[in-house]
């Protein structure tokens, strides 16, 4: 399935200059959708994932279904105040601006093996910040993915030293 065609272009969202990549049609569709998670699904069935961290929202959407599929647990990293217990923080720079993310403390196991997921990968500031609260409580980085990447904003480059994998590249 060509995941792509159901990706929209959004020019100057959430400012002048950006062009957003838009899943709502990719999500409105549940071939297309089913497809990704259980193209996801295929690729971690027999890594040994233990917990899947989802950034907040569009990792949720993703995170949830797969964690479902592979037997494993989610665990939601969100904007700060979000999360009602204990948490550890890390701020970041966008592509369009700073931001601060969050997880709870005992999120997770020390030595849990972790797949971190999150939508889209720009700069990877998003990204390379849920690694290092994953890797602050005690998991351990089996990969991070997204279900597209703008390679023209290099931002696996934030990520070196950590596997990484996109459905699509643009």
């Amino acid at each position: 399935m060509n995941v792509a065609s159901f990706i929209r272009d959004i020019p100057d969202f959430p400012k002048p200059g950006i062009i957003f990549k838009d899943i709502t049609p990719l999500l409105g569709n549940p071939e297309a959708f089913a497809f990704v998670v259980e193209s996801l699904a295929e690729r971690y069935r027999e890594a040994g994932i233990q917990k899947i961290v989802g950034v907040e929202s569009r990792g949720f959407i993703f995170g949830a279904p797969l964690a479902v599929r592979l037997g494993c647990g989610f665990v939601p990293v969100r904007k700060p105040g979000k999360l009602p217990a204990a948490t550890v923080s890390q701020s970041f720079d966008l592509e369009y601006g700073q931001d601060t993310i969050e997880i709870h403390q005992d999120a997770l196991k020390p030595g849990e093996k972790v797949l971190v997921l999150d939508d889209v990968l720009a700069t990877g500031g998003t990204l390379e910040a849920a690694i290092k609260l994953v890797e602050a409580v005690g998991g351990q980085v089996h990969e991070a993915a997204t279900i597209l990447e703008l390679t023209f904003l290099n931002g696996r480059d934030r990520l070196k030293g950590h596997a990484y994998f996109s459905l699509v590249q643009y």
